[in-house]
């Protein structure tokens, strides 16, 4: 599994390409950066996990939430066989504060993934089954896509 963390499109397209000839069984992880690179990777099909599209530092409005994720980018996602990826480890670090406003993105890019039936997973997959599907349905998510994030 290969995670690759740059801001740079040009340099992430160059480390997909190389990692995908070196070892073409190897999972590719990319994490997600402004909406311009979200949408150039999600467009990509050899991207097999978007990790993390709502940690960001962009503002929010006060009626809309900005969660990193629309139905199109979803969609967009579905047609190239990426799943979303959610990091826990991440998410447990974090301040009371900072981790409500993350736990509600997701829940805004778990409704999005549900309606456009995207697959959305855990990062990295320790957790115990139990532990996953808790996650999930706590955070309005249905019972397949918790299932489908354990397998």
């Amino acid at each position: 599994m290969q995670i690759i963390n740059t801001t740079d499109l040009n340099k992430a397209k160059k480390e997909i390409q190389t990692f995908k000839k070196e070892k073409p069984k190897s999972q590719i992880v990319v994490q997600a950066q402004d909406e311009k690179f979200n949408r150039k990777i999600l467009e990509n099909k050899d991207v097999d996990i978007f990790l993390d599209p709502h940690t960001h530092n962009r503002k929010e409005y006060l009626k809309q939430r900005d969660s990193g994720l629309n139905e199109f980018l979803c969609k967009l996602a579905k047609e190239n066989n990426i799943k979303i990826g959610i990091d826990i480890s991440k998410l447990t670090k974090l301040e009371k504060k900072q981790k409500s406003k993350i736990l509600a993105r997701i829940i805004q890019n778990i409704k999005l993934c549900k309606r456009t039936k995207t697959q959305i997973i855990l990062f990295p997959n320790t957790h115990k089954k139990q532990d996953i599907l808790s996650f999930f349905i706590s955070l309005k998510g249905s019972t397949e896509q918790a299932k489908q994030a354990f397998n």
